[in-house]
């Protein structure tokens, strides 16, 4: 594929620099999928000075990580690992700049890569409609893990829709580091989280793993039963689940500022309809094909 190389200047802003000689011109090959984690770097670290402007950072080695951040005690519900091995992996830190409110995120969706540079594609959320808001300024920011490089990084502001779908099965019984299984399934990629711990649910604080993939979440949303759909941001459990150390599986849908959390019994319990066990074996089989 022939294009223009970019270039990206990685520093508390964004400064852009796109070569147009046209005898620049290279072959850059195809794009491919690189896959990244999720890195909650908030359980453990603390940004120094927090940029007002938009700003993008790439660190890739320790002395670097510790001129950005201020390491501390866990702050998380669940363990953390604060490690990085910079031998491996780089961190990519994208800053959204000051907002008045709390409503505001900043994502990495999805990144590929060439034979001349990386594009990380990203988004931005406003506040939703009947969101509550805090009048306090925020700082949206978001932090992943690549594949270590020396290519020129590009980020690539992207639209999409921060709706998403999460399902999981659980059992508090089960033992190992991956006994929970839980995905989130979204516009633009699905999202495994790591070592997610029975009734620990707030799922910005674990790792994810990611695979670039569109239309799973529309194509699971039509096999969504009314009777949840019409939940509308409440709780509900049917039948009494992982009671017997039969499990239980999980579904949340975040739609706007509304979430919808179901927790369904493994066990066909009279309370669950015919659309509601047929919805939790979809389930049960997305999460067999996405492990």
């Amino acid at each position: 594929m022939k294009k223009l190389m970019l270039s990206l200047f990685i520093a508390f802003g964004f400064s852009a620099c796109s070569i147009s000689n046209d005898d620049m011109n290279v072959d850059c090959g195809a794009n491919t999928n690189v896959a990244f984690t999720g890195f909650p770097l908030l359980c453990n670290y603390t940004v120094k000075s927090l940029p007002t402007n938009p700003a993008a950072i790439v660190v890739n080695n320790q002395e670097k990580m510790d001129y950005y951040f201020t390491k501390h005690e866990n702050t998380c519900t669940v363990p953390s690992d604060p490690n990085i091995d910079f031998t491996e992996k780089f961190l990519v830190g994208i800053f959204a700049g000051a907002k008045p409110t709390s409503g505001y995120a900043i994502k990495m969706t999805s990144i590929v890569e060439n034979n001349c540079q990386i594009v990380i594609n990203f988004y931005e959320k406003s506040p939703q409609a009947g969101e509550t808001l805090s009048s306090a300024p925020t700082y949206p920011s978001d932090f992943i893990l690549i594949p270590k490089t020396v290519k020129p990084i590009v980020f690539n502001r992207t639209t999409e829709s921060p709706d998403n779908i999460v399902i999981g099965s659980y059992n508090g019984k089960c033992t190992g580091s991956d006994c929970q299984k839980f995905f989130q399934i979204n516009d633009y990629n699905i999202q495994k989280f790591l070592n997610v711990v029975v009734g620990n649910y707030d799922f910005g604080q674990y790792k994810y793993t990611t695979t670039t993939k569109r239309d799973e979440y529309t194509l699971l949303l039509k096999s969504v039963p009314t009777e949840i759909l019409n939940l509308k941001g409440q709780t509900k459990t049917y039948g009494t689940p992982d009671s017997a150390d039969q499990g239980g599986t999980y579904f949340e849908y975040t739609q706007g500022s509304v979430v919808t959390k179901i927790f369904i019994d493994n066990n066909e319990t009279t309370d669950q309809s015919t659309e509601v066990k047929l919805f939790k074996k979809a389930i049960q089989d997305k999460i067999t094909s996405l492990k």
